[in-house]
């Protein structure tokens, strides 16, 4: 492995925001089911970033079998 393939491999950085963010737009578009586990989430991240998108689920208390919808529990309703 060379050393710009390290640089670039470690650029890659997924904040809990984002992914909730990105979760949540897979939700909307009825891409994935709330009642999921997140581990279904890794059929739409490229494999060399979930890696990184795992560790941060994994840093946040997350785990792959949790259900996609504890990712985002506080959803705003318009129609209440």
């Amino acid at each position: 492995m060379s050393v710009s393939t390290l640089a670039s491999a470690s650029t890659f950085h997924y904040s809990i925001k984002m992914i909730k963010e990105e979760v949540r737009q897979l939700v909307e578009h009825g891409t994935v089911s709330r009642h999921q586990p997140i581990y279904v989430l890794c059929q739409y991240i490229p494999p060399r970033e979930w890696v990184y998108v795992e560790c941060e689920l994994e840093r946040c208390d997350y785990l792959l079998r949790d259900q996609i919808g504890d990712l985002i529990a506080s959803e705003c309703w318009d129609n209440d």
